[in-house]
């Protein structure tokens, strides 16, 4: 059994029959009281955010959950279709499972976080980075480097992404997954 001296960020427990990741946690400590610990938790089946107070010393449920490498086939009407690299199952999962679905293209791969007690998964998210194709943006204009400004940019995958002024259409970038944000240009 797990106490509240294990929490730790990045951990998923269950509570009330719901499936929550630890965000962020502390201890209040008063003189009088025993000690409390808090956590900020986020669902992982319900995409709640929820404060929960423990005393110090109490049970809680962690889940163990697997990170299997999967990679995205296509997407229909019922969702994004994904096949595992190692026993090449494929499985079916929402767009709201998927941390940031819209920079997924054919091929890429995926991270299925998988609950071991019931086999499901419970989630995916993209690797950090990912490198995109610009289909359509406005012209860049040379020597526009010093500047910060940016301008909007379509990539293939159908995302919008802002852009600097110098990047022009058929350039390969890089684009932090987590931000939606524009990194670099990538040689080809």
């Amino acid at each position: 059994m797990a106490t509240t001296s294990d929490i730790s960020r990045g951990l998923i427990i269950k509570l009330e029959n719901n499936l929550y990741t630890v965000v962020d946690f502390g201890e209040n400590k008063t003189a009088r009281a025993g000690a409390k610990i808090w956590a900020k938790l986020k669902g992982v089946d319900n995409k709640r955010t929820i404060e929960k107070v423990w005393n110090s010393g109490e049970t809680i449920f962690p889940i163990r959950v697997e990170k299997k490498q999967f990679q995205f086939l296509y997407k229909d009407e019922s969702g994004y279709n994904l096949m595992n690299n190692e026993t090449f199952e494929q499985i079916n999962l929402s767009a709201e499972m998927i941390d940031a679905p819209e920079f997924l293209k054919d091929s890429s791969e995926v991270f299925v976080f998988i609950n071991t007690e019931t086999d499901t998964p419970i989630g995916a998210e993209l690797p950090d980075k990912v490198d995109l194709l610009i289909t359509y943006c406005e012209p860049g204009l040379r020597g526009d480097t010093a500047t910060r400004a940016l301008k909007a940019a379509t990539m293939e995958t159908g995302a919008k992404v802002m852009v600097p002024l110098f990047v022009d259409s058929g350039e390969k970038i890089r684009v932090h997954t987590k931000t939606g944000e524009y990194i670099e240009r990538v040689k080809s």
